[in-house]
């Protein structure tokens, strides 16, 4: 499964809450506390984010950047030699 995460620029959040609700995951809510501007700002909550960018494509202030990481390498499984006989 692909994972991702999520940082949110606290200090430009305005609360819209848009990313929330564009979450397929319920990965986002908005914190308890304030920024400076005194609005409730979006947070991570849950470490279950597919890094879809969802909620960055909606946010209308840029607010929020999305790191996916990149799928792990299939493993297969090694020929196996055969000793050769003379």
């Amino acid at each position: 499964m692909i994972s991702g995460t999520v940082i949110v620029a606290t200090e430009i959040c305005k609360g819209c809450e848009l990313c929330i609700a564009s979450c397929p995951q319920e990965s986002l809510s908005l914190s308890a506390s304030i920024n400076r501007k005194g609005y409730r700002f979006a947070e991570l909550v849950q470490n279950n984010c597919t890094g879809c960018m969802n909620c960055a494509l909606v946010c209308p202030d840029s607010a929020i950047t999305v790191y996916r990481q990149p799928k792990a390498a299939k493993q297969t499984a090694k020929p196996v030699l055969k000793a050769q006989t003379a």
